[in-house]
Order: C-alpha cells, then structure tokens, then sequence
C-alpha cells in the first residue's frame, strides 16, 4: 500500500514539477546546454535525477488544478531560465574577449559552429570558450548544478518560484559587467594592435615601399598569439572567479 502511494495526484504534480526543473536547468545551464548532447539525452538526464531527487521532493504546497499546474510549470522553467541567464553572462565573458580579440587580429571574418551554443562565432572566441568549458568541467560545475537543486528543494516550493528585483537587478549588473571584463581581458592584445598600427603608420610614411599586407598584417597575428599564450592563465583565473562570483549570486535565489 506504500507503494501506491507514489501514484497520488499530489506525488505525481510533484514529481512532474521536479522532472520541469531539471530539465530547465538542463537545457539553460553551461555544460549541461552543450549543444552536441542530444536532446534524448537531456530528458534522460532529467527523469533519472528526477528518480533520484523524488525521495527529497518537499510535500506539494499548490493546489491541484489546471491554471495552477500551469502556472507551476511556468515557474519552473523560469527558474531555470534565470538561473541559466546568471551563469552564462558569466561564462559569456570570454566569448565576449575572444571575439574583440578576433577582430583585432583580423580574424573576424574567420568563424565556425561553437559546439557550445550552436551558433557561428569566430574561431579565437570558440578556441577559449572550449578551454573555458574543460575549466568548468575541473571546477565541477555539473555537481554545484545538482548541489544547487537540492538546496532549492528546501527554500523554493515546487511551483512556487517568484522573480524578485533584486534578481532583475544582478542581471543587469551581470550584463555590463560581461562588456567590463571582456573588454579588460582583450585589452593587452587591443592595445599592441593600436601600437602596431602607429608603428606600422610611421614606417610607411618614412619607407613608402613598406608593404602593410604583407608584413603588418601577420606581424599583428604573431603578437596576438604571443600575448594570448602570455595571459592564458590570468584569463582562465579571471573566467573561473567570474563563474564562482555567479555561483555565489544564486544564493539570492534562497
């Protein structure tokens, strides 16, 4: 008799609304959103933690009609979209740089298919955001996810979550702070490029022969290489502290 008590109306909503979050989760959040995982596979994901996470599951605090289910599993994917909106601005950041970086080495027009998010963007920008990725996955980013929704279960109500302004609030500061940060990691390459340029403007003013395709363009290419080998790990240093920053705000979710 124990046993049928998991097909009562109430443990069935609220095993639907914890399948809802996970998959939100799942399909907003870094690592878990990569596009090359299947969608199958997502789902998957999502019912055998939803497996796991049922015995936790808080008793259902809404009532159990329409609207009401409705309304809930709105509320389920909005968490999970605002939780994705927190940790992608952050992870965007190098995004961001890399494609500032591209433009200045001239390699805007040099792209390709991120695996990460599916869309086209220039390869120095897809090169460290597949190297912010591999630093995500040494931070276990996957576990803080499930860590995450285990300490939800107990403050946030299945259907219950609420956008609050101070939410609003962060994503707005987390936005401008992407430009911020992107632009600072860029800033060494951006500022040899424009000394380059003065350099490259003075030697053909006093060498007219002084071919800029030829010889200024890679010139330009090497030393952007040269400093991205350089500052490789303070930008590694800079994403993780960025995603542990964001990782902290969700404590507003609480």
């Amino acid at each position: 008799m124990e046993f049928l008590k998991i097909f009562e109306e109430a443990n069935v909503v609220g095993f639907m609304l914890l399948f809802f979050r996970f998959a939100a989760l799942f399909v907003a959040v870094p690592i878990f959103s990569h596009k090359n995982i299947p969608m199958q596979i997502k789902a998957a994901m999502a019912l055998f933690f939803t497996i796991v996470f049922y015995p936790s599951m808080p008793p259902l605090e809404i009532s159990i009609t329409l609207p009401t289910i409705v309304l809930a599993v709105l509320s389920e994917f909005m968490l999970g979209l605002v939780v994705g909106i927190v940790l992608l601005l952050a992870y965007h950041v190098i995004t961001f740089a890399g494609g500032i970086i591209s433009f200045m080495m001239g390699f805007s027009m040099a792209s390709a298919i991120d695996p990460q998010s599916g869309v086209s963007m220039p390869i120095i920008s897809q090169f460290l955001s597949l190297m912010a990725l591999m630093v995500l996955l040494s931070l276990n980013l996957h576990h803080w996810v499930l860590l995450f929704v285990d300490s939800s279960l107990k403050t946030i109500p299945l259907g219950g979550f609420i956008m609050q302004k101070n939410l609003f609030d962060y994503i707005i500061h987390a936005a401008s702070n992407m430009f911020l940060v992107g632009f600072m990691i860029a800033f060494p390459i951006v500022a040899l490029s424009w000394l380059a340029d003065v350099i490259f403007g003075m030697l053909m003013k006093t060498m007219p022969q002084f071919n800029l395709l030829v010889i200024g363009f890679p010139i330009k290419i090497m030393v952007a290489f040269v400093v991205i080998i350089a500052t490789f790990t303070s930008t590694m240093l800079i994403v993780k502290t960025q995603m542990l920053d964001a990782f902290n705000a969700l404590a507003m979710f609480f």
